[in-house]
């Protein structure tokens, strides 16, 4: 098929399905776009085998977050490399890849410095769901553009990425759990590992045991936490909070949550409290949870507009630290290859993540699985 693409001269392009987010708290609707068979310069074209549904995702959907539409989301995803531009060299046609929403350009101070999710460019066109060069690369019939989620947009075949925004794995790893890698396992584990510096003498809480809190478990596990303390309302994630290394389980929704912390510390409080919801009062209450010197991380995303309140003066007299922790403070390049190892080697679960496994076109059942808080992560397969 030859179609033109934003005024360029006449391209090759795919067609394939995707699931497009046109106005909040409206259902997802499967629509025919099209994209270039062609990378540009610099870019891959990725074919999807498997993408995960995640809590961003849904916070666009409930208008949570500002976005523009037509756009087709999903983010955590992963697949086949089916191409590559001209200049890519860490990439070939066939290499399995996990997606990355922070593609670095490799050259600014925060990837030099080694800090590549804080990169420059990500900042001013990934994060407002365009390419590097500030376009976007999938349209619709009659309509022009269509963004994709964080540079992305997993809920359809096809995506065309950075090079750094397709990271190479092994072969031998299964598409379903390799997709959680591209966020809910990186964001989880590293809130712990990278942000926290967990030690092996520290006691860890984490509250919110969805997708990311689990993998904060599982980090503060690796870690060799001597206690890790996990908090939610659900009595059924509680219990898979277990299965991933909590040693202690807080019910806060009829319990005294202080007062347990209390009693699970000898009244001393947590070195490091990882918050993976994205609420006020848990960001508060992780930060009141904390010893001396200890440490609350930032893991889980709020909507748009929410601000909390601390006390400086216990900040300061205490000397406690408040810090945020965007996608695990991760290198994905190296984190993404180490965390299928970790994996593959059977020293994190990614196989219990994966609660349902689903059709694009039952996408906006997963959400509504998700609202309800059902299962741990639904994958789309294609």
């Amino acid at each position: 098929m030859i179609a033109p693409e934003h005024g360029r001269e006449p391209c090759m392009t795919l067609e394939f399905d995707a699931a497009v987010f046109r106005t909040p708290n409206e259902p997802l609707t499967i629509e025919r776009v099209t994209i270039p068979s062609t990378p540009p310069p610099g870019e891959v074209l990725v074919r999807l085998q498997a993408s995960g549904v995640c809590h961003s995702d849904l916070h666009v959907l409930l208008g949570e977050w500002e976005v523009p539409s037509p756009m087709i989301l999903g983010h955590e995803g992963a697949g086949i490399v089916e191409s590559v531009g001209e200049g890519v060299t860490t990439l070939k046609e066939g290499n399995h890849v996990v997606l990355c929403w922070t593609p670095s350009c490799r050259r600014c101070r925060y990837c030099i410095g080694g800090r590549p999710v804080l990169c420059d460019m990500v900042s001013q066109h990934s994060a407002n769901h365009l390419s590097f060069d500030g376009r976007s690369r999938i349209t619709s019939a009659g309509e022009g553009d269509v963004y994709s989620f964080a540079g992305l947009g997993t809920f359809g075949q096809y995506t065309l990425v950075p090079e750094s925004g397709a990271i190479a794995i092994r072969d031998d790893a299964p598409f379903p759990q390799s997709a959680l890698v591209g966020c809910a396992v990186t964001t989880g584990v590293g809130a712990a590992v990278n942000t926290a510096k967990v030690r092996p003498s520290d006691t860890v809480l984490v509250l919110g045991c969805g997708g990311v809190g689990l993998n904060a478990i599982q980090g503060a596990r690796l870690a060799g936490a001597r206690k890790i303390i996990a908090a939610d309302i659900s009595d059924e994630k509680l219990e898979q909070a277990r299965l991933f290394g909590a040693t202690d389980l807080i019910n806060n929704g009829r319990e005294d949550f202080a007062d347990r912390v209390r009693q699970l510390t000898d009244g001393l409080g947590v070195e490091i409290a990882i918050e993976a919801i994205g609420l006020p009062r848990t960001i508060e209450s992780a930060y009141e949870a904390l010893a001396r010197g200890g440490t609350a991380v930032v893991a889980g995303q709020v909507a748009d507009g929410m601000r909390i309140s601390i006390d400086p003066f216990v900040m300061s007299d205490q000397e406690l630290s408040l810090i945020g922790s965007n996608y695990g403070s991760s290198k994905p390049a190296s984190d993404f290859p180490l965390l299928i190892d970790h994996y593959m080697n059977d020293r994190i679960d990614l196989d219990s993540l994966v609660t349902n496994v689903i059709d694009l076109k039952d996408v906006n059942e997963a959400f509504d699985e998700m609202k309800r808080g059902v299962g741990i992560r639904s994958v789309i397969t294609y």
